[in-house]
């Protein structure tokens, strides 16, 4: 069976944008405008699953963007930390407190406890990136205070199946553990980015988190703690056109359901998840599900498609879902839920 590329979460375990007119500042000049709103985060956490090393410390960055100390950084650095220790670019270590996190995106923002208001970040719009624009990555990788590294923009709306259903950057500005969280900058030395993964499998692919994801999440984070979502609790993936001629099943255009999450709304209406798993020209499928053709009417092809619909639902709602089935086309409906924490979420 194929393994589909393995990808690193960033934090480091520690022993004890172009704009209309592109700029053109020198990478010296744009590390010296955002570098002192850089900070090393270090995260205490309990880990329960080694009794002989009961206390570990993660090391990860993040970009202070308000004057009141909030910071943005991953969540995968803070997650489950008992307590939050951020040393700013003068050396000063002052303490921290969780403000919001999301697991889905895998951001955070915490605020760090300081009288004098810090340096901060002016974030841009990752919506203008262009494959081919210039970016340089600020953070702390290994534990190398203040490290700016430099490359392009190598993709853009990359979708990582598995890990996140959010499109991210691809980068090649070599990233490394403990640059998780800190800032992906152009050449305007605005933040178009926060630096979330790189590929354990290949050299120079690192991913970030597009800084209008990060935006459009900012103010319910402050003001609830957490990401309300609407959630069907199935995966799945597009049905490759040449898919059905090459295994001889009778499939149809749709998405094909390969999980059904236990006691999801999904579950609960009947839907039914893959049972086969096979491998077809390099890609992982998991047949013998149900196909999801249509929400709400709106016909369903692909992972956009289904991310995109199941946005537009509210936690709540009842919603008509069509399947096929054995080749039979059914209709079902189901309530949508909150989206809950997954055992997946902020997995390595």
């Amino acid at each position: 069976m194929m393994r589909r590329p393995a990808l690193l979460l960033l934090c480091l375990l520690a022993p004890g944008v172009a704009d209309a007119q592109p700029c053109t500042e020198p990478f010296a000049t744009v590390f010296e405008r955002v570098a002192p709103a850089v900070v090393t985060i270090q995260a205490t956490k309990i880990n329960r699953s080694k009794p002989q090393r009961r206390f570990e410390t993660v090391v990860g960055s993040g970009v202070l963007i308000e004057r009141d100390g909030q910071v943005l950084t991953n969540a995968h650095v803070v997650d489950g930390a008992g307590s939050l220790t951020v040393t700013l670019d003068s050396g000063r270590k002052v303490p921290a407190r969780l403000v919001g996190l999301d697991t889905l995106l895998d951001l955070a923002l915490i605020r760090v406890e300081t009288a004098s208001p810090p340096a901060v970040a002016q974030l841009g719009d990752s919506s203008q990136l262009r494959v081919g624009d210039e970016v340089a990555a600020i953070g702390n990788p290994i534990g190398l205070e203040q490290t700016m590294t430099r490359g392009i923009v190598s993709g853009l709306n990359r979708f990582l199946p598995g890990l996140t259903e959010q499109p991210l950057i691809q980068t090649d500005a070599p990233i490394n553990p403990g640059n998780s969280g800190g800032p992906l900058v152009d050449r305007c030395a605005k933040v178009i980015g926060i630096n979330t993964f790189i590929s354990e499998e290949a050299q120079s692919i690192g991913f970030s988190i597009p800084i209008n994801s990060a935006k459009a999440i900012l103010r319910e984070l402050r003001d609830a703690g957490r990401i309300v979502r609407p959630w069907l609790g199935l995966q799945g993936r597009e049905v490759d056109g040449r898919l059905p001629d090459i295994i001889k099943l009778p499939l149809v255009p749709g998405y094909l359901v390969e999980l059904v999450h236990e006691g999801s709304p999904a579950e609960r209406a009947g839907l039914r998840g893959g049972t086969t798993a096979v491998v077809v020209q390099g890609e992982e499928y998991l047949l013998g599900g149900d196909i999801l053709t249509a929400i709400q009417g709106t016909p369903i092809r692909t992972q956009q498609d289904y991310v995109t619909k199941v946005r537009t639902l509210k936690p709540g709602q009842r919603v008509r879902v069509t399947i096929v089935r054995d080749g039979q086309s059914r209709e079902l409906t189901l309530t949508v839920a909150e989206r809950p924490r997954l055992p997946s979420d902020l997995i390595d």
